[in-house]
């Protein structure tokens, strides 16, 4: 059963934060790669290429897990853990350059693909969590 988006999730997803995404292999070890997210209701929207190591591993196995960390405090996070429920052909880039919008604000500049896909994940378990802790590593001041 799908897990409704806190508010806090929800504000961790539309901004420009990245997120981990990990698929599973085909001998079930895991695979992580940071990736750009968006949202569409509760469902998180990752762009590929249907033909990426990570495409190949959702058509195969749907289930997921995303880290997204606060960009300004990574001690702000979200923890997801999911499953792909929905694929749709993206070869206008029409949702990638949505994205892209966000992270770089300008259309996504890599045209060429030979099948882009957007993939909206619902999530089984969605933790957010804010530590105390101040991001102060030596020299940061």
């Amino acid at each position: 059963m799908s897990k409704a988006l806190s508010d806090d999730a929800k504000r961790l997803i539309d901004a420009p934060n990245f997120a981990a995404l990990t698929t599973l292999m085909d001998d079930g070890s895991p695979k992580t790669e940071p990736v750009w997210v968006g949202r569409d209701g509760d469902r998180i929207v990752i762009c590929t290429d249907r033909k990426s190591i990570k495409g190949i591993n959702i058509d195969r196995d749907p289930r997921v897990a995303l880290s997204i960390t606060d960009f300004e405090n990574p001690y702000e996070q979200l923890l997801i853990r999911g499953r792909v429920v929905e694929s749709r052909d993206d070869n206008d880039l029409k949702i990638m350059d949505a994205l892209s919008h966000k992270y770089i604000g300008a259309p996504f500049p890599r045209r060429k693909w030979s099948s882009r896909v957007a993939y909206y994940v619902e999530a089984d378990v969605a933790r957010y969590y804010k530590s105390p802790l101040k991001h102060t590593p030596p020299g940061s001041h």
